[in-house]
């Protein structure tokens, strides 16, 4: 890298002509020479040192970025396949157009595989994939509190309560026990004291009804008093394990959710 410094202009000033102010007069070998003010020597070291800053840089970056020989080694796109929308070939291809046939192939993925609907969880997933917001975990805790929340409205005869979870044939034969107790003069306690499981054991549908059949183990304390308040039925005294069938039916089609009570059975042991 070649650098051109204009060279100093030297001028000879008579003794009459003197030039006060801007120069300093020295001899040399009986001549008379005007040299360079302080300020043009200033502008001098100036030019030198931004010289030797440009030779600096100029190294640095030869050693930084190194020369292209020809000899180097491809980069990681075309060492793995080129970058999409570049042909094997190397022919440029504008960036806005992208060769499909060198796009990855992923391997399509498998279709969502259900139980056999002959299983119990088969019919269950067949009910899910009508109704999407059927969750049997889900389900099964609903059922728990609705067994619960029917079971305390049944003995202290509200019928506002049932209507809503119950079928209308089962909701005819409680409120016609309800009405049969009343008139007897009878009064009857019912209280879930704990719930020991609750599981669902068969489901059945048909492509339109679902119907899910309920498991539950549960203690009760269950007392029958007649109009004079003697008890007639039960003890006040000791919960009773009972084991309760209960059948939940809905229409899956139906933008009704409630799934109603539609049969029940029970035993103690």
């Amino acid at each position: 890298m070649l650098f051109i410094v204009q060279p100093l202009i030297y001028r000879a000033v008579s003794k009459d002509q003197p030039d006060s102010g801007r120069t300093t007069v020295a001899r040399s070998h009986g001549r008379r020479l005007n040299v360079q003010t302080m300020s043009d020597g200033s502008q001098f070291i100036d030019i030198i040192l931004f010289a030797m800053v440009a030779v600096f840089l100029g190294l640095r970056l030869r050693s930084v970025l190194g020369r292209r020989t020809g000899n180097e080694p491809p980069p990681p796109e075309a060492r793995f396949g080129g970058r999409p929308g570049t042909p094997a070939n190397g022919a440029a291809v504008p960036d806005a157009v992208v060769d499909l046939a060198q796009r990855r192939q992923w391997p399509a993925a498998e279709p969502e595989r259900l139980p056999p609907s002959n299983s119990l969880a088969g019919r269950l997933a067949q009910i899910g994939a009508i109704d999407r917001r059927f969750d049997p975990q889900s389900f099964a805790q609903g059922a728990r509190m609705a067994f619960e929340m029917i079971v305390r409205a049944f003995a202290q005869g509200d019928e506002a309560t049932l209507r809503p979870l119950l079928s209308d044939e089962v909701y005819e034969n409680f409120s016609a026990a309800i009405r049969a107790r009343q008139q007897a003069g009878e009064t009857s306690q019912s209280e879930v004291q704990r719930v020991e499981s609750a599981e669902i054991v068969e489901a059945h549908f048909d492509g339109r009804m679902a119907r899910i059949d309920m498991r539950f183990v549960s203690y009760q304390l269950i007392v029958v008093k007649d109009a004079t308040g003697a008890v007639v039925e039960g003890d006040p005294s000791r919960p009773v394990r009972l084991i309760d069938l209960w059948s939940f039916a809905r229409d899956v089609r139906s933008t009704n959710p409630n799934w109603l009570l539609v049969a029940t059975s029970s035993h103690d042991e």
